[in-house]
C-alpha cells in the first residue's frame, strides 16, 4: 500500500488521477489530507500483479467493486464480487483480494470504536429496493443513486455508493450539504476521455471554496458545503460517493441533509432513501 504525498493539505481538495496505481493504494487520509475521518483508496489487480493482503486494524472497510470479478478473503471467509457489489469488512480483520482477470475496487475505511459484522452486498438485490436503488432530479438534472452501504448495512461511519447522471445534466442538485453529521468525497468514473464534469464546492456562491473541471479517476473532497456537480453535453457524469459520520453511528444517516435556501422548494431529491 502507497499513500500520495500532497503539498498544502490544509488547503488541498482536488486529487487527480488515483485510479492510476496498480495494487493497493490510498489517495485520501485524514493524514494528507482535510478529512478527519475518511480513507478512500482503490485496489486494482490483473496478470501483472493478481493480489494483495492488507490487515484493517482500527478501521471499518468498505470495498465497492467498479469493474471486473475479484474474491475477498477476510479472516478465511471468500467472497466473490461482481461489479457494483460491496463488502463491508469489520475491523481487526485480515483480508485478501485476488483476481484471475483483472478488478477494480474502490475503498473506504474509517477509525471506529464498535465491532459490527461482515456483510456481503450483492448489486442485483440494491436494484431490488425502491430506497437503495432509484431515479430522481427533472429535466436538467436526472440522475440514478445507487446506495451499496446504506441503511441496508450495519456500521459504524461509512456510507458509499454510485451515482450516475443522464447525459449533460446536473447532479446533487438542488444543492445540500450536511458537514455537521457527515464529511464526504467523490470520485469519478467510467469518464473515458472526452468526458468531463464540474465539480463545485461553495458555502456561498459569491466566492466558491473550489470549481473543479473532473476527469476519470479524480476525486475531490467535501469536508463542508453544496456541492453540486454538471456533465458536458452527451456524457454523464459518474460518481462514487463516500461519507464519514462525525459521532459514530449516530450521525451515519443518508438523505438528511440542508438544501440551499434557494432552491429548497422542491425537497432534496433524497427523499425515496429515507422510505
Amino acid at each position: 500500500m502507497s499513500t500520495q504525498p500532497v503539498a498544502n493539505t490544509e488547503n488541498k481538495m482536488l486529487y487527480r488521477k488515483t485510479n492510476a496505481h496498480r495494487g493497493r493504494h490510498f489517495a485520501v487520509t485524514p493524514s494528507n489530507s482535510v478529512m478527519k475521518h475518511l480513507h478512500y483508496g482503490r485496489i486494482r489487480l490483473d496478470g501483472e500483479q493478481a493480489s494483495v493482503q492488507f490487515e484493517t486494524g482500527a478501521h471499518e472497510t468498505g470495498l465497492i467493486c467498479l469493474s471486473g470479478t475479484g474474491t475477498v478473503t477476510v479472516n478465511g471467509d471468500s467472497h466473490e464480487l461482481d461489479r457494483f457489489d460491496a463488502i463491508y469488512i469489520p475491523r481487526d480483520s485480515s483480508v485478501a483480494v485476488a483476481t484471475d482477470s483483472q478488478v477494480d475496487f474502490a475503498e473506504c475505511a474509517a477509525h471506529v470504536e464498535g465491532d459490527y459484522p461482515l456483510q456481503v452486498v450483492r448489486y442485483a438485490d440494491v436494484e431490488k429496493d425502491s430506497s437503495l436503488k432509484f431515479v430522481t432530479g427533472s429535466a436538467a438534472n436526472r440522475r440514478t443513486i445507487n446506495i451499496l452501504l446504506g441503511k441496508n448495512v450495519e456500521a459504524g461511519r461509512i456510507l458509499a455508493g454510485v451515482t450516475q447522471s443522464d447525459p449533460g445534466n446536473w447532479t446533487s442538485f438542488p444543492p445540500h450539504e450536511h458537514d455537521q453529521m457527515l464529511e464526504e468525497l467523490y470520485v469519478y468514473y467510467d469518464m473515458p476521455a472526452p468526458a468531463f464534469g464540474i465539480q463545485m464546492v461553495y458555502t456561498n456562491t459569491e466566492e466558491p471554496e473550489g470549481v473543479f473541471v473532473v476527469r476519470d479517476g479524480d476525486a475531490v473532497l467535501m469536508p463542508r458545503g453544496y456541492h453540486p456537480n454538471v456533465s458536458i453535453p452527451g456524457h454523464p457524469i459518474n460518481f462514487i460517493w463516500m461519507m464519514a459520520a462525525h459521532r459514530e453511528v449516530q450521525d451515519r444517516q443518508y438523505g438528511v441533509v440542508n438544501v440551499q435556501p434557494e432552491f429548497a422548494q422542491s425537497g432534496s431529491g433524497l427523499e425515496a432513501s429515507r422510505k
